[in-house]
């Protein structure tokens, strides 16, 4: 089993995400899970040009390393998310991959699969990053076991610092435990539940548009017999792609 950890730091793991992401992977290992990291400083990623190529070809034709991260995550059995805490959002290198995953946004992508959530700051504001990465591992369809997150205290150094990387490390235990349980969380799935329609409602307005997205939720329904949504091909259509 693998934990996919995608580091959102400039500094990679030298900085104070770094030092706390170390901890919650100390707590996978301890599993006897492996751990994998992968910093997005070390990876060429440009932002999102709108082309909707990737939701006509499932590809995204940018000529960078997002079709690797994203493979890597389709592969991986749970995956962390991390990063700084940047003017009370995450990173450009994190919010640039977040916009990159439209595609995967839209047909669900990681569902089935677990999430967790690090974060740092210089001064606080610590929840409301932690929460807006929970909020993407939903709309990805991905179950989230929880987030931690700290001011600094220094140089990868926090306040009471024996207590949160214990509760770092059982953050990586718990994210092992919840994917070898399938363990389910009621309130998430009413909003995974709710985003699902969402997004088939949306790729089927825009499925003349948006044939790869089309496509996939019509085989995943054809597997599931689930859903209920009904595509009309006499709804209205948008005059052109969207932007």
């Amino acid at each position: 089993m693998r934990i996919l950890a995608i580091n959102g730091s400039p500094r990679g793991m030298n900085g104070n995400t770094g030092r706390l992401l170390e901890e919650v992977l100390a707590g996978v290992t301890t599993t006897g899970w492996e751990a994998e990291i992968l910093n997005l400083a070390e990876h060429q990623l440009r932002p999102c040009v709108a082309c909707d190529i990737c939701h006509v070809e499932g590809v995204c034709p940018v000529g960078d390393d997002y079709e690797e991260i994203k493979e890597r995550l389709l592969a991986c059995d749970g995956f962390i998310l991390a990063s700084p805490n940047y003017i009370f959002g995450v990173t450009a290198q994190m919010k640039t991959l977040f916009d990159r995953l439209n595609g995967l946004i839209h047909c669900l992508g990681l569902e089935g699969k677990y999430g967790a959530a690090v974060e740092t700051s210089g001064g606080g504001g610590d929840e409301e990053v932690l929460d807006y990465m929970e909020r993407v591992i939903g709309v990805l369809g991905a179950r989230s076991v929880g987030g931690i997150g700290s001011p600094m205290a220094g140089v990868r150094t926090f306040p009471d610092q024996e207590a949160l990387f214990a509760r770092a490390r059982e953050l990586g235990s718990e994210l092992c435990r919840s994917i070898a349980g399938q363990r389910s969380y009621p309130e998430q799935e009413q909003f995974i539940a709710a985003f699902r329609t969402r997004m088939e409602g949306l790729v089927g307005y825009m499925q003349d548009y948006w044939p790869f997205e089309r496509q996939y939720w019509e085989r995943k329904r054809a597997a599931t017999s689930s859903s209920t949504m009904s595509w009309s091909a006499a709804a209205p259509r948008p005059p052109g792609l969207t932007g």
